[in-house]
């Protein structure tokens, strides 16, 4: 199943970028409007009654621009950082107030409390109310000057620091705000992920999962180097092939153009004789079936995260869904935190995304790392239940560990975005100095490496913990009927018998018995 994911860290900063833009940018232009006019009747008073000020205010307007494109040229900057680092920050923030006490321990409150930008506002404009009283002073006796013009030039003098800071201030609001008009034009001119198509393919494809990558280039944006290469491959329905290759060989990249989440710079992709740039991204990625390698789990119960559509609802409710009938929120609750399950950790969560495609059980399926956050004994469990479960599926499997892919039907080597090797594991690894040849002996496989796992590698048992909680023999055989049906009948237990509940019994084991143990051996 294809799932469309929105960004919420781009929705929240867009949100707060369109706030910006419709409460603080308005008020900034007219403070700054008010503060500009302040200053320059200020500024003409002062002249006016003082004819020399003329020759100090140049001056100190030159510095006053100075510091303003200085402060401005980092803030606007620092303006795009923050938006971009809020969470950081928020993060520093309260840290800063929760080590009060060590702060003041070291002296180091002056660091925090210094405001760099007013201090020096604060000596300009305090400057200027010195000269104006000093040249009021050395000219008292200029024809026109009055003590009433002296007080009034003086005072208005006293009022021009506030005034220049905030002009100042606003300007620097002004910069950086518009950085939000930058981003939410950004947003508006971001192309739309692929072109509508109303052509739409028969309702039983694809039929056979052949897929035929002819020639395939990709770049993420126009004007980076392409991340795939001519990349061309010919895959037979129900192959297993494993795609490796080192960091950036391009093997995820291959996965975004199947699914078309990155359309392709050239060359074309067929599944089953059909060009799946002509279809439309709803009917493509409805037919296929990932287990991506950050899984994602939906608020709600387990039945939803399974079954999100409802496409198996005539089905009978797996084990959750027959727990949740004799217990109540708090003891389900209660037994997760005990199991150390109440947060899905993210091995737990790709087995969930295994057991939807288990659900869908389509012609494609895509495993991108999904043994990466597992342990070993559980990568293999996986490996088997994808071999018995997707026997009639075409899968295409990355991995990172070369073990996973070694009893797959062809291995796919990829290096900087170009297919360089595709054969069965075992001539790749007869093959005199091959790339995948050589990754390998960097994993520590060799030749009697790849019989052992070709052979007998897959251990029956595993230790990863899922809770598989039941009230009666009847409801224990249900779940375990509901399991078998998606594979996960190996499943471990997770033991945690709470003697104050006689309806709940949790066992753990290692082996494949999931439910059912004597009375005593659980605890």
């Amino acid at each position: 199943m294809w799932l469309i994911l929105f960004e919420v860290c781009g929705c929240e900063y867009c949100m707060q970028d369109v706030e910006v833009l419709d409460s603080r940018l308005p008020g900034a232009i007219m403070t700054f409007i008010n503060a500009a006019i302040q200053a320059l009747m200020i500024v003409a008073v002062a002249v006016y009654v003082t004819p020399p000020m003329i020759f100090i205010l140049v001056p100190v307007n030159v510095f006053y621009y100075y510091i303003l494109r200085f402060y401005v040229s980092t803030s606007r900057q620092l303006k795009r950082l923050e938006s971009a680092s809020r969470s950081p920050i928020y993060s520093h923030f309260q840290e800063s107030i929760q080590g009060a006490a060590s702060i003041r321990a070291y002296k180091l409150v002056d660091e925090f409390v210094k405001e760099w930008l007013a201090v020096r506002l604060e000596l300009v404009g305090n400057l200027i109310v010195m000269f104006s009283a000093l040249f009021a002073v050395l000219f008292r006796d200029s024809p026109g000057l009055t003590a009433g013009l002296v007080g009034l030039s003086v005072s208005y003098a006293l009022n021009i620091t506030q005034t220049l800071n905030w002009a100042v201030r606003m300007t620097s609001e002004l910069e950086t705000n518009i950085v939000a008009v930058e981003r939410i034009k950004e947003y508006t001119d971001t192309p739309i992920e692929g072109a509508h198509s109303r052509q739409k393919p028969a309702d039983s494809w694809p039929q056979q999962g052949r897929i035929e990558i002819k020639n395939v280039s990709l770049r993420y944006r126009a004007g980076l180097d392409p991340v795939l290469k001519g990349v061309s491959a010919s895959i037979e329905p129900k192959e297993k092939i494993g795609i490796v290759g080192r960091t950036g060989a391009g093997k995820s990249s291959l996965t975004l153009a199947l699914f078309r989440t990155v359309e392709i710079d050239g060359g074309s992709i067929e599944i089953d004789g059909q060009n799946i740039s002509t279809l439309s991204l709803q009917e493509l990625r409805s037919r296929l079936t990932i287990v991506p390698q950050d899984p994602v789990l939906f608020s709600g119960t387990l039945r939803f995260n399974l079954d999100p559509f409802e496409a198996n609802s005539s089905e009978p409710p797996i084990c959750f869904d027959l727990v949740t009938a004799f217990l109540a929120d708090e003891e389900i609750w209660s037994a997760l935190r005990n199991a150390h399950l109440e947060p899905f950790v993210v091995g737990q969560r790709q087995l969930l995304c295994l057991a939807r495609a288990l659900l869908r059980h389509p012609k494609i399926l895509i495993l991108d790392e999904a043994a990466a956050a597992v342990d070993a004994e559980t990568d293999s469990l996986l490996q088997r239940t994808i071999r018995e479960q997707f026997a009639d599926c075409t899968v295409l499997t990355i991995a990172h560990r070369l073990h996973t892919v070694m009893d797959c039907d062809r291995l796919l080597v990829m290096s900087a975005g170009r297919v360089v090797e595709f054969d069965s594991p075992r001539a790749l690894l007869a093959k005199p100095d091959g790339v995948f040849k050589n990754m390998a002996k960097d994993a520590g496989i060799g030749g009697h490496g790849w019989k052992a796992i070709q052979g007998n590698g897959i251990i029956p048992t595993t230790k990863i913990p899922f809770l598989v909680p039941f009230v009666s023999d009847e409801v224990s055989t249900s779940i375990r009927k509901c399991l078998r049906r998606f594979g996960l009948e190996n499943l471990a237990a997770v033991v945690n018998v709470p003697s104050d509940n006689p309806k709940i019994r949790l066992v753990r084991t290692c082996g494949t018995q999931l439910c059912g143990l004597p009375s005593g051996k659980g605890r």
